[in-house]
């Protein structure tokens, strides 16, 4: 945004970032995201398990207030929806928990790819099984799949 937080972050590139947001709020201009850009490329070369940026997710209150709790949970480690939903003190919202983590706008820098199904199942990530499973197993929160 303007005051240089990150507000959105998709898997893909600016057309994936189009579809989850609206054309004249995506703003393509590789100066503004470097910090960003680079911090994620630390992520991805395993120099780095968390981020620093400054962060401007949309949402309603509660809605942000589930979208923030990812940041507090160690890299490589996960939680249920439930368990989210507890420890934000309604331990009956999974369901919502749920709805508001998948869409949090800004994925990966805020890891809602750590919060998984009660059975240990990937379900509700935004960007599909595949990606959170990737994810995870970068993290060391999951054991590489057999091929």
């Amino acid at each position: 945004d303007a005051n240089g937080s990150v507000i959105a972050s998709a898997f893909g590139g600016l057309a994936e970032l189009r579809e989850r947001f609206a054309a004249d709020e995506v703003v393509h201009d590789p100066a503004r995201v470097s910090v960003a850009r680079g911090e994620v490329t630390a992520y991805f070369a395993g120099k780095r398990d968390s981020f620093t940026l400054k962060l401007a997710p949309s949402g309603t209150p509660c809605h942000q207030s589930v979208v923030a709790a990812p940041q507090r949970f160690p890299f490589g480690e996960t939680r249920s929806y439930g368990q989210l939903a507890t420890e934000l003190g309604n331990p009956n919202a999974s369901r919502d928990v749920g709805r508001a983590n998948a869409t949090n706008p800004i994925a990966l820098i805020i890891p809602c790819h750590r919060v998984i199904g009660s059975d240990g199942s990937l379900t509700g990530f935004a960007f599909g099984e595949n990606i959170n499973r990737q994810l995870l197993e970068h993290e060391g929160a999951l054991t590489p799949a057999l091929v």
